[in-house]
């Protein structure tokens, strides 16, 4: 088999017309794109949903080398949403959904040893026969060939359809290896089949079997293969299987799947991997970017799985609501990171002819994914949908017919709906802000089955990464009430938020611009407050994030009661102008089951009053009181506390002026001295963390790359590049919006537009590779701070993708 990617210089316009399809490449009007490709770039927000439901053409012309006992197929990894192909002017076939993969065998229409055309009219309205449409939803589809296309060269005898499913890894490790032997000529063979197991490009098993075959036999092997490491959360140990096709002792064909060993088990008190219990902690991701909607490259939807892991340090992601990239769930793999994935849908279904495609998403879905060791569980059900017995037993059936070796579920929104998939999958969105952070599960669903919520959250608090201070850390709080009550219900096996980061959406939805400002991170994976509620449930990584400015302007009527810490810290110690204060414990008063609860610091003063020697040991204590008071009451003092202060006054012949100058030295009141605080985080006695927290009189503006190296391999490369506004503390500046532009030269080149803004004191964007090599700048150029410049290094490795296993 041979591979032979088609991702660079198509030929696209944003009008169909029937006679494109027989028309030559110079066509009047055509502009060359690179793939992954969207039908239209579009505004960050405030536009019309229609904009990018239309019809378009691509066309590309391709080279077919002599074919020798070999057949030729077209392979699509997703084109939104309707495509039609054609070879040569040949009509070759359809597809219907954007979501999953399709190919054909075009052989019979090439030009061998010759070039050849391809051409794929592609519809992207939302047509009432293909789900996820008929009815509005909240997210946008996009449009264009927003995922790769290859040339497949296959033998007349090949594999295909190959599932290996790993059985008892943790007693006598087997792989159970299925799959269809093609015979696509007019004779017999007599063939050899050989599986390699390699771990680390190491071999450590082998065996082999012979078959004869007429026209099409499925096979069913199973091989025990002694020790193996598992696949798990913190050690995603990955195997490659090699199963190659002799003839002749000569390989014909040659098959390479990576896998993982592990067990998935759901149990009534919850969910166990490898028979170790976990918790299912995780987030929603829609795959969509700015500007691009879906069409973003392997780099991209590395990041987004890295920042899953790395930097939010969940276990889990949802796909919601379909099929995401195959490079996102190649890094699920390598990372460990848990995926359910889900068929496209949102609340609405279809008619028959709908529901047929449905079916058909499921099998592609399936048998697209069916090897890969992250993926935990199909959803079956199209979210948030009523019940449909006749059709949720046709989805249920059809994935354990393909699949029997994962769990099914189905997200919904109604209590004590029929269970016809193993685990009842629950979309939770009871919390308010003061009551539990989930309902019992026996208060949604009476039978005593598996539960796994797969919502919270989202549209019951939407957050922007500039509403005020208060606001934010409620998100947060709201978040951890949701967590916390997870931990403490062992029948609870898991829950989900909504979601990772905001995301454009339908004009019913969202904040009325295009937007649902509804994740933990903004569009450009910058994290809001809330992020750190989830980074903060772990302890390989020290966090430690202070919600607060400590400004005083930002709380009401200027009083600054409280502040929340976001830590996974044993305690934290607080210095104001570097004079200790006092030793704050996470609140686990408030939150009695999570890993890591948030720190509390409400107390400015400590000891201070003493040590300053103001006030008697016992006067001091009672005095600290009186202003702790006056502070959380914004200065509306009790009548029994009002006389302790007039005896105070009295004793110590002050004034209301001097017990007014003493508030606003401890809490920062207005007219006083500039405070600086610090918060030192401790973890086993040794300090591992540390903020400072200050006014702002020199701000600075900081440039972040996520990469200054870039490859052009199967398709052009993209990094993102955040600008944000710093003080002298390196915190980041909220409340700031300096216009800016960017200015790109050498061999790349900015997505979407080069003028832009800080939002929420940052504001991100990406650049992409141009098909040519060597060095790259950006120019972040601002009015206020000056011209920032940064180097790119872009590769040409584009040789080493050509996947040619045998010929």
């Amino acid at each position: 088999m041979k591979k032979i990617d088609l991702n660079y210089n198509w030929y696209y316009i944003a009008d169909f017309k029937p006679s494109y399809i027989e028309a030559h490449m110079d066509d009047v009007g055509f502009e060359v794109v690179h793939l992954p490709h969207t039908n239209i770039e579009l505004p960050l927000n405030n536009f019309s949903e229609e904009s990018y439901q239309f019809e378009s053409f691509y066309k590309k012309e391709f080279y077919v080398e002599p074919l020798l006992d070999e057949h030729v197929y077209m392979r699509f990894e997703g084109v939104m949403t309707y495509a039609e192909i054609y070879v040569n002017g040949h009509y070759i076939g359809e597809h219907k959904g954007g979501y999953t993969p399709f190919e054909f065998d075009i052989t019979p229409y090439i030009h061998e040893d010759a070039f050849n055309m391809l051409s794929v009219y592609v519809d992207s309205r939302e047509r009432d026969d293909i789900p996820p449409f008929g009815h509005v939803m909240d997210f946008l589809t996009y449009g264009g060939i927003y995922r790769e296309v290859a040339l497949i060269y296959k033998n007349v005898c090949h594999i295909k359809d190959l599932l290996i499913k790993p059985e008892d890894v943790l007693t006598k490790p087997k792989l159970n290896m299925s799959f269809d032997l093609l015979n696509l000529s007019q004779e017999d063979k007599k063939v050899t089949l050989e599986c390699h197991l390699y771990n680390e490009n190491k071999q450590v098993f082998s065996c082999s079997r012979s078959e004869s075959l007429q026209d099409t036999k499925n096979i069913n092997w199973i091989e025990e293969v002694g020790n193996i490491q598992l696949w798990s959360v913190d050690a995603p140990n990955l195997y490659e299987v090699v199963i190659c096709v002799l003839e002749d002792n000569q390989v014909i064909d040659k098959n390479k799947v990576r896998i993982g060993f592990r067990q998935f088990e759901f149990r009534r008190d919850g969910f166990y991997l490898n028979n170790e219990k976990h918790k299912i902690v995780g987030l929603n991701r829609q795959q969509s970017f700015p500007y691009v909607g879906y069409a973003m490259p392997k780099s991209a939807q590395y990041k987004d799985a890295d920042i899953l892991k790395h930097a939010l340090k969940v276990n889990t992601v949802r796909l919601s609501h379909y099929p995401q990239s195959n490079h996102f769930l190649d890094r699920c793999d390598e990372l460990g990171l848990l995926v359910l994935e889900e068929i496209p849908g949102w609340q609405h279904i279809g008619n028959e002819a709908w529901q047929e495609v449905a079916l058909q998403n499921i099998e592609e879905m399936i048998k697209r994914d069916w090897n890969r060791p992250s993926v935990f569980m199909w959803g079956t059900r199209i979210n948030e949908s009523n019940d449909d017995h006749d059709f949720y037993k046709k989805t249920s059936e059809k994935a354990r017919e393909l699949d029997d070796s994962r769990a099914i579920g189905g997200v919904r929104c109604i209590k004590n709906s029929e269970l016809l998939e193993d685990v009842y999958t629950y979309n939770d969105f009871s919390h308010t802000g003061n009551n539990a952070g989930l309902e019992a599960p026996n208060k949604v669903f009476k039978e005593k089955k598996p539960y796994l919520i797969t919502e919270y959250n989202g549209h019951m608090y939407p957050t922007k990464k500039y509403d005020d201070e208060a606001h934010r850390v409620s998100h947060a709080h709201r978040h951890m009430r949701v967590l916390d009550a997870l931990y403490g219900d062992d029948h609870i096996t898991g829950a989900i938020g909504w979601c990772m980061f905001d995301y454009n959406t339908h004009k019913d939805f969202g904040s009325g611009d295009k937007i649902c400002y509804h994740g933990v991170m903004d569009m450009f994976r910058i994290p809001k407050m809330a992020a750190y509620a989830y980074a903060s449930q772990q302890r390989k990584e020290p966090i430690l994030h202070v919600g607060s400015s400590m400004n005083i302007g930002e709380h009401k009527s200027g009083f600054l009661t409280e502040i929340n810490v976001f830590t996974n810290c044993d305690w934290v110690n607080f210095y104001r102008n570097d004079a200790f204060i006092k030793r704050f414990y996470p609140n686990r008063h408030r939150y009695g089951h999570l890993p890591s609860p948030p720190i509390c610091i409400d107390d400015f003063i400590g000891e201070c009053l003493e040590k300053d020697g103001l006030f008697s040991s016992t006067d001091g204590k009672l005095v600290k009181k009186l202003l702790m008071k006056a502070n959380k009451s914004r200065g509306n003092l009790r009548i029994m506390d009002k006389l302790k202060l007039g005896y105070i006054l009295l004793k110590y012949k002050m004034t209301t002026l001097d017990m007014e100058n003493l508030y606003t030295k401890y809490y920062g009141g207005w007219g006083g001295k500039a405070a600086v605080y610090r918060i030192d985080g401790i973890i086993n006695n040794q300090m591992v963390k540390s903020v400072t927290k200050g006014h702002i009189f020199a701000p600075t503006l900081k440039v972040e790359l996520d990469s200054t190296v870039l490859s052009e391999e199967a398709t052009y490369d993209v990094t993102r590049v955040v600008v944000s506004l710093r003080d002298e503390y390196n915190n980041s500046i909220t409340y700031a919006n300096d216009a800016f532009q960017v200015i790109t030269s050498g061999h790349i080149k900015v997505i979407g537009p080069d003028i832009l803004a800080l939002i929420g004191g940052s504001m991100g964007f990406w650049i992409k590779t141009t098909g040519t090599y060597g060095d790259g700048f950006i120019e972040v150029v601002s009015p206020r701070f000056g011209r920032l410049k940064k180097r790119i290094q872009v590769k040409d490795l584009r040789s080493l993708n050509i996947d040619e296993n045998i010929r």
